[in-house]
């Protein structure tokens, strides 16, 4: 296998975590987004979508999409399961990834493409092109501004983002928030007490250097 990736990318970094919480190691080839490698001939083989990161099994076959990735690193690697284990464990950690995904890391994604001088054509991550919408921007800063809020109310009741245990869903929630904070200059808010200590103990596993 190969996992193409880039050490820029936020979504890159949450395959890349995931990989190290579960001691999985995969020969690895950067792809240069400043240079716009992502464009070349050679990647459009493997991503038709222009975009990290891409999974190569040792087949030939390409997986794109983060939960695409996890779900086949899952199967193959069941220890130290970070998709749940139990039917109604699975079923909880899907759910709650999957808000993190839409209002928080989606949010700030839109923020940053929709502003970014460099992106000016790219506002969405897609093999077409598609102009920036500024005013998208300002209403994503507050998507992710109330995504805080509503994180720290649910972590004001369990130690986890989906429970007791880490899982997928803590991973994709503290990649948004180092998004937020380097992408849209959105630190945590010094009110949210429970968001803060699961940012603390999280971002202190060895896999958050990832």
């Amino acid at each position: 296998m190969k996992f193409f990736q880039s050490s820029f990318s936020p979504n890159s970094r949450r395959v890349r975590i995931f990989l190290a919480e579960k001691g999985i190691t995969i020969p690895t080839e950067l792809v240069d987004l400043g240079a716009k490698a992502q464009f070349s001939d050679a990647y459009r083989a493997i991503n038709s979508r222009f975009v990290v990161p891409t999974l190569v099994l040792d087949d030939g076959t390409s997986i794109g999409e983060v939960l695409a990735i996890w779900r086949y690193l899952e199967e193959t690697h069941p220890k130290f399961p970070l998709l749940g284990l139990t039917a109604k464990d699975k079923a909880l950690v899907t759910m709650w990834e999957r808000r993190a995904e839409l209002d928080g890391f989606a949010a700030v994604m839109e923020a940053v493409r929709n502003t970014l001088p460099v992106l000016k054509v790219r506002a969405l991550a897609s093999p077409h092109n598609y102009e920036q919408i500024p005013p998208l921007a300002e209403r994503s800063v507050l998507r992710a501004r109330n995504f805080y809020a509503d994180l720290n109310s649910r972590l004001a009741e369990v130690p986890f983002v989906a429970g007791d245990a880490f899982s997928a869903a803590d991973i994709t929630a503290v990649v948004t928030v180092d998004f937020a904070r380097t992408g849209i200059n959105l630190p945590i808010p010094e009110e949210h007490a429970s968001l803060r200590r699961w940012y603390d103990t999280v971002s202190a596993r060895p896999s958050a250097k990832a």
